[in-house]
């Protein structure tokens, strides 16, 4: 498998096979933000299941299905106050992809996502491609980067 780059709307990519596609939420609770916001312009579901959990530790993910072959993935990967460096959290990134290979595998989907933590998270885009490819690419999934 694969990582492939495409320019556009990463939403361009739903059609009639499965879809996932995996974003950055930070551990406060705090939504409307970055891709967030793309994501509750089209769907309501994948906010509200945020706004739902109760504590969000870094490194889970929540899999919320908002069409018949689409999954949006909320993946708690970002600290809201932070000291040193940027919010991202590296290893909760690559936590959370982890846990993600195993559904994506179920479903016959492939990955499609924006450059992920590199808004908000202020993450470095070759570190986060490092983990993508240790954890989605290496496990046989193909993952499409879209960039605006």
């Amino acid at each position: 498998m694969s990582l492939t780059f495409r320019r556009g709307d990463v939403f361009s990519s739903i059609g009639n096979f499965p879809v996932v596609i995996p974003h950055i939420c930070n551990t406060a609770g705090v939504w409307g933000g970055g891709f967030t916001r793309s994501v509750s312009n089209r769907w309501h579901e994948p906010e509200f299941s945020y706004r739902s959990m109760v504590f969000r530790p870094l490194g889970n993910i929540q899999i919320v299905q908002v069409e018949e072959n689409t999954w949006i993935v909320n993946i708690i990967g970002q600290v809201f106050h932070w000291r040193r460096g940027p919010p991202i959290r590296y290893r909760a990134l690559e936590f959370a992809l982890n846990n993600l290979v195993d559904f994506v595998l179920e479903i016959g989907g492939t990955v499609h996502m924006p450059r992920i933590g590199c808004g908000l998270a202020g993450g470095n885009w070759h570190r986060i491609q490092d983990i993508i490819t240790a954890t989605l690419i290496n496990n046989g999934i193909h993952v499409y980067v879209y960039s605006l």
